[in-house]
């Protein structure tokens, strides 16, 4: 069986990787002449580890992460550091926390074959044949990876387009290690958040949210998120003058206006943010495209075993199983990050009275559900190996 991947981001190498494992013949086709890694950090959850051990990558991404995320003390702040809430250790116990080119290493290093500066133009409507800037491929699987703005799903009928948030991120990573003062998470402000994430070195990674309309820029970002931050609490003052001007970055947060009606059109399936491009507000876009991931590895499982219509009813499998829970999880990011960036004082003082009193097992209820996640069962255990 040979699979085609359409996109060489943290989904798209992951199915690779996967497939690969199990026997598939597999290649990569990523527009990009070179691979950089975009963003800073990224935070992996339980259910992201669990994807990663059922696609045999566990175990080395586990190695590019420290403990040190789990032994703060996370939750909200408000800007004069006062706590607002805390999340339970057991919340945020199998957190774990790395730089986005360490986990695309050894992403790419399982992936197998990778062409770089390849473009594809169409995918036929039976999911067989690739159309790309080098030639065509023939597939009898074709995995569109290829992010946000796919033209696979932009190319289907139903296609719910682009949303903008009402916010835009600066993100950067510190050039040296932070006394982060034995506690994590974010601080909210009105129309402002502040969120704090070690790496497992010692240097922060680190986000800054602020609503507005979209396409906002500034001449020199680290210094708009500077004066945007002024007056906020330690250790945010010390992040800031830690990260070179050059590592930060901004872009508007967007996510689909709303669930595609469907994940798969013949033998193409969309994964990632292709399929459910969320707003980062519960931190699971990379931890839902491992799960598309490893669902699809272990329903599709090793080629020698299959029989005429079992990949067809594989896949639509794999579109009923990720389909509702991402679709859940796309709505709650946005509620979140909805509430997060309530900007006028009586929006803003009301969130964080519902935040001081909410016991803390019961706002990290929801957190420990979304990472009870398990794969479905492996067609042929004995065929994949461990």
């Amino acid at each position: 069986m040979r699979a085609v991947v359409i996109g060489a981001g943290i989904g798209g190498l992951a199915a690779a990787a996967g497939l690969r494992r199990a026997g598939v013949d597999v290649v990569v086709l990523e527009r990009s002449r070179e691979l950089r890694p975009v963003g800073a950090g990224i935070s992996l959850w339980a259910n992201a580890f669990t994807a990663l051990d059922a696609l045999g990558l566990g175990r080395a991404v586990r190695a590019r992460t420290g403990p040190a995320a789990a032994a703060l003390q996370a939750g909200q702040r408000s800007p004069d550091g006062r706590r607002l809430s805390r999340t339970p250790a057991a919340a945020v116990a199998g957190l774990g926390v790395l730089h986005r080119a360490e986990l695309q290493e050894v992403l790419l290093a399982a992936a197998g074959e990778v062409w770089l500066g390849v473009e594809v133009t169409a995918v036929s409507p039976d999911g067989r044949h690739v159309v790309h800037s080098g030639g065509r491929e023939e597939a009898d699987l074709v995995v569109a990876a290829d992010g946000i703005h796919s033209g696979v799903r932009a190319s289907w009928p139903g296609d719910p387009g682009l949303r903008y948030a009402g916010y835009s991120a600066w993100r950067g990573v510190t050039s040296r290690p932070v006394d982060l003062l034995g506690a994590a998470g974010e601080t909210w402000g009105r129309g402002l958040r502040f969120g704090l994430v070690p790496l497992r070195d010692g240097r922060v990674y680190w986000f800054g949210v602020t609503s507005g309309p979209p396409g906002c820029t500034a001449p020199d970002e680290h210094a708009a998120a500077r004066e945007a931050f002024a007056g906020w609490h330690a250790p945010i003052p010390a992040v800031l003058a830690a990260t070179p001007s050059d590592a930060v970055h901004r872009g508007d947060i967007m996510d689909l206006a709303e669930a595609p009606p469907t994940f798969r059109r013949g033998r193409c399936v969309l994964l990632g943010d292709a399929a459910h491009a969320m707003t980062p507000d519960l931190g699971q876009g990379g931890g839902q495209a491992l799960e598309d991931a490893a669902t699809l590895v272990r329903l599709v499982g090793p080629p020698a075993a299959w029989s005429a219509g079992e990949l067809d009813a594989a896949l639509a499998r794999y579109d009923a199983l990720r389909r509702p829970r991402t679709a859940r999880l796309m709505k709650a990011a946005r509620r979140v990050g909805a509430v997060a960036q309530a900007g006028s004082p009586l929006g803003a003082g009301l969130r964080d009275l519902a935040l001081r009193l909410t016991p803390g097992a019961l706002a990290g209820g929801p957190l420990r559900r979304v990472q009870a996640w398990r794969p479905p069962p492996e067609r042929h255990p004995a065929a994949t190996g461990t």
